[in-house]
């Protein structure tokens, strides 16, 4: 089988199908010697047999395995022709693995069926990298077939040599008598237990771009401390640790990781390499199911579209006039993309499912230092508030071939036209693929006397940040530093300075809420001006925002056990 394209990955599942099996050649018994077993490719000729079954659509290929755990891509099988499912009841239509008991497998598979698939796959060299025979059924139904497994190498095998590839199975499993067992190819790959790496920004046109920032490379991770899931807060940025090594931090404000009233407001470091380690994960517990309805929610948007684009087809029945052509054109265009969006986000929610579940999945890191938080720290000129953690991300959870280094989302939420009547059309330019790239730092001049215009010509710094509590919003920071005190029950109090950060206007609401202490406030050139710590106002909203300025951040960061540390990833 040398000339199957290396193309795609698949894995092979046996089944019984006698209208096909006569137009197969098999050519050995199932006592010859594997050694000399020879499989060709049938040549079907239609003037004598019936057709091969038709090649999969993309829709059967992605939408086959709905329900289980990775839902793999089915790239050939045999067995009856697949129903689409359709209409609101199509994600309910999902699939789930059982095993195979009292099956005359359970006795003849392990030394007399498998070592005649594995010839055969050998010979046809395909690149499998599984193989197991189990039940795949529908949920709710009492009725699962029984299934030969072969998982394939990634991207190895074409889907039409797929299909021929499980009927050569299917005479396998034919010649030992077995007329009751289905094959199907699938891409599957084996994996050694690991934490899922972050995943890469889509472009806007991606049905998934609304609800996959919470797990991509992005700023703006929602995180917490799993000593302390009470408190959650946002990823600021990345660091290199530099030197020798080739370690990635990540940078966000101490209290939500080391909340004050939950740990000792010590120096954090590790005192021993046996020491537990302090994780820090991706989405608490909540935030992950709240994050599994938000795409459910997508879901139903794209599938009331669908059904509105019905309806309007159904309006416009039996006109042939123009503007009811017209309609019918955009109707089906409506359609067309609802579906589109809801095969995407079917997927989508199915990867999130297996690779995010449980907390040692969300596994993003682990502290590895923070100083004490302190109010009025540095130098007499800074006196800001230090409140900083680094977070060592762990090898598994970041490709660095495809890392993109600090990137801020700014869509979906506020559209293009927004950004540009807010930021100032003059100063801002909107990236192309919505993935802003942090490049430089504001200095402490910039921040005390902006050169930037805003939208009425007037000197202001506009600002931007992406928290994991209200997103990505936009502000005004102020070039006049504020001061906090914070008052403690022996009567001492400590006072410390702060750059603020305003709303953009009346109707804008908040800059900030709790949940997005750690995020990083940057400009519309991509230049970062400081990590957010906290805000005035109630608890629930603020009406400044506070954050320390990253000339002081990265000079204490430095000064405190990361001297080589930089910005450029």
């Amino acid at each position: 089988m040398s000339h199957i394209p290396y193309s795609f990955a698949v894995e092979c599942i046996v089944v019984s199908n006698e209208k096909f099996r006569e137009t197969l050649h098999f050519s050995p018994s199932p006592d010859s010697d594997t050694t000399d077993v020879s499989f060709g490719l049938t040549i079907f000729d239609e003037t004598t047999s019936p057709s091969p079954p038709p090649s999969l659509s993309e829709r059967e290929a992605t939408m086959y395995y709905s329900g289980l755990p990775s839902s793999p891509r089915l790239l050939g099988r045999t067995g009856p022709p697949w129903v689409e499912p359709s209409g609101l009841e199509a994600y309910r239509k999902l699939k789930q693995l059982s095993v195979v008991t009292d099956h005359e497998l359970n006795d003849s598979w392990e030394y007399t069926v498998a070592p005649k698939v594995i010839a055969c796959l050998d010979n046809l060299k395909v690149l499998w990298t599984s193989l197991d025979v189990v039940r795949i059924g529908v949920v709710g139904e009492t009725f699962a077939p029984v299934v030969l497994w072969v998982g394939v190498t990634p991207k190895s095998l074409a889907s039409e040599d797929a299909k021929t590839v499980a009927f050569e199975c299917l005479e396998v499993l034919t010649g030992f008598g077995i007329t009751d067992v289905e094959v199907e190819l699938r891409e599957s790959s084996v994996i050694r237990s690991a934490g899922p790496k972050l995943l890469p920004s889509v472009y806007p046109s991606n049905p998934i771009v609304e609800v996959n920032h919470p797990l991509t490379h992005a700023l703006g991770l929602p995180i917490f401390a799993q000593a302390t899931p009470l408190a959650a807060g946002t990823g600021g940025f990345f660091m290199a640790e530099g030197g020798d090594s080739n370690k990635l931090l990540l940078v966000t404000a101490r209290h939500v990781v080391l909340p004050p009233k939950q740990t000792p407001n010590d120096k954090f470091e590790p005192k021993t390499t046996g020491q537990p380690r302090f994780d820090v994960l991706l989405l608490t517990d909540k935030a992950y199911e709240d994050y599994l309805e938000s795409i459910k929610a997508k879901i139903g948007n794209h599938a009331s579209m669908v059904e509105d684009g019905k309806a309007r087809l159904d309006g416009v029945k039996g006109r042939d006039d123009k503007e009811a052509v017209e309609e019918r054109e955009a109707a089906q265009r409506i359609m067309d993309n609802g579906d589109k969006a809801m095969d995407a986000l079917y997927l989508f929610h199915d990867d999130v499912k297996k690779h995010w579940d449980t907390q040692a999945k969300r596994v993003l890191g682990h502290v590895v230092s923070s100083p004490p938080i302190r109010l009025g720290a540095g130098s007499a000129d800074e006196q800001y508030t230090e409140d900083w953690a680094i977070i060592e991300i762990d090898d598994d959870n970041v490709d660095r071939a495809t890392f993109p280094g600090n990137v801020l989302e700014l869509g979906p939420t506020i559209p293009l036209w927004e950004f540009l009547r807010k930021m100032g059309i003059n100063s801002f330019k909107y990236p192309p693929d919505r993935l802003l790239k942090l490049r430089d730092t504001i200095s402490d001049e910039e921040m005390r006397q902006p050169t930037m215009l805003d939208q009425n010509d007037e000197r202001c710094l506009m600002v931007i940040k992406s928290g994991s509590a209200t997103g990505v919003t936009i502000g005004r920071a102020s070039g006049i530093m504020s001061y906090v005190r914070e008052y403690f029950e022996n009567g001492d109090h400590q006072t410390s300075k702060e750059w603020p950060i305003l709303p953009y206007d009346v109707k804008s609401g908040p800059f900030s809420a709790p949940g997005d202490s750690g995020a990083v406030i940057v400009d519309g050139r991509g230049w970062i001006g400081g990590l957010l710590t906290g805000g005035a106002g109630t608890k629930a909203k603020s009406d400044i925002t506070y954050a320390t300025p990253i000339s002081f951040l990265l000079k204490s960061i430095k000064a405190n056990g990361f001297p080589n540390a930089h910005l450029n990833l």
